[in-house]
């Protein structure tokens, strides 16, 4: 049975080396030292893998050690791919694990990819960095696949395991055989895709039609708040249709939503078209951190309270609910926007880590919260399930504009809602 060595050991390669893990021998490579040290202690920080998962893993191990990683015949990838501070895509860290495989490649290995990229990335922009490196040629030398990551960080029902997984390969025979091996811990089976393209375009475009939906139900939102009309009344009573879709408004953030829309309008600029819908929705999408900002303000103008030096108090700083990943995060954006009004602005979370967010975004987080009686506006940015048992109604009663930005507050307590 052959070795794995899964390259990035994050909120993707982490479960891939714990299930494959239990199956057959996984080497976890990983630049960060601490990390390691943390798996191979037995814990993983990301909340991802519980530590019974690593027990149970008892065929996986993690070094920063790169010939550790020769003893492999299939290599997985899965590091990040952000965007630049411009929404261009950095494929820096896949073009950097390309090398990484590329100095310990033998005749026979495979390299599979899972992390998001445009059609064409895996086959245009890593594959020659191996070649290049290695010396060796692709479906002469050594093979690729490409199988797209499907996780839902905190999501604890539909996990790597449970959710259905696209696999494809450089030949016909590697992709059947990529689709075999996931094949061993994918409960809810694979689907092969003719071509690797097919396969990146299919995951690219999954987030890419999140975000539109998101994107619409919150034009819907800002709408409907113009007409002093509460927005989820609208999509209850919309719900009732058979066909109608369940979206709802909110911020957009997160290492796929908000980030693999662009990377699909990059490749698409590249051939000569012009996004337009794609582009629009991400440019709709990123305005709601102010706009939840700016209409709690208006409420305190209306309502005779001084904005100016006034303390307002953010609940939630992750970019979801009851996950403490904090990329691409847009209730900054709420922060940001307040601070612009020269407010003082407290962020609580108790997912998050404070020293990650510091280094992060530069926002110092709170360590406790004992009184939400002192603040002038409450904004519930992320729904945590801490903050549905906070005394909101008592904030409310001493004088405090709330918001509610996620829609999970009693609506005789809350000023306005997304």
């Amino acid at each position: 049975m052959k070795t794995i060595a899964v390259i990035g050991l994050g909120y993707v390669g982490l479960p891939l080396a714990v299930e494959f893990g239990k199956k057959r021998k996984v080497i976890g490579f990983e630049i960060n030292q601490a990390r390691v040290d943390e798996l191979t202690a037995g814990h993983d920080h990301t909340l991802e893998s519980s530590d019974e998962d690593l027990k149970e893993a008892k065929f996986a191990s993690y070094t920063t050690d790169i010939e550790r990683i020769r003893e492999a015949q299939i290599y997985i990838i899965a590091v990040p791919t952000p965007t630049d501070k411009n929404n261009r895509p950095d494929l820096t860290p896949l073009i950097k694990a390309s090398e990484t495989v590329a100095k310990v490649i033998k005749d026979g290995d495979i390299v599979i990819y899972e992390s998001t990229v445009y059609p064409g990335a895996t086959e245009e922009d890593c594959v020659p960095v191996i070649e290049k490196m290695s010396g060796k040629k692709m479906n002469e030398h050594f093979f690729v696949g490409y199988s797209p990551e499907r996780i839902n960080p905190g999501d604890k029902v539909n996990t790597l395991t449970t959710i259905k997984k696209v696999t494809s390969g450089s030949t016909p025979a590697i992709g059947k055989e990529v689709d075999a091996l996931y094949n061993e811990i994918i409960t809810a089976g694979t689907h092969l895709a003719p071509t690797i393209k097919v396969a990146e375009a299919s995951k690219v475009i999954e987030n890419s039609q999140r975000d539109i939906n998101i994107a619409f139900v919150n034009e819907l939102a800002k709408i409907f708040n113009a007409m002093n009309i509460d927005t989820l009344d609208v999509l209850e009573a919309a719900g009732t249709k058979w066909n109608f879709l369940p979206f709802r408004p909110g911020l957009v953030g997160g290492h796929c939503i908000g980030v693999d829309p662009f990377y699909l309008a990059q490749k698409a600029q590249e051939v000569g078209y012009h996004p337009e819908i794609i582009l629009a929705g991400r440019r709709l999408n990123d305005s709601m951190g102010a706009f939840v900002a700016s209409e709690t303000v208006k409420i305190m103008v209306k309502s005779g309270k001084s904005v100016k030096d006034a303390k307002a108090l953010m609940l939630g700083i992750t970019f979801k609910e009851n996950c403490p990943d904090i990329r691409n995060t847009r209730a900054t954006d709420i922060y940001t926007e307040l601070k612009e009004y020269a407010m003082e602005v407290d962020v609580f979370d108790p997912w998050a880590n404070k020293e990650d967010v510091k280094r992060e975004y530069g926002i110092d987080l709170l360590d406790e919260l004992n009184d939400l009686d002192k603040y002038s506006a409450i904004i519930l940015a992320v729904s945590h399930n801490q903050f549905k048992h906070y005394n909101f109604r008592a904030a409310k009663e001493a004088g405090a504009v709330i918001y509610d930005a996620k829609s999970i507050l009693p609506r005789d307590i809350v000023d306005a809602r997304l």
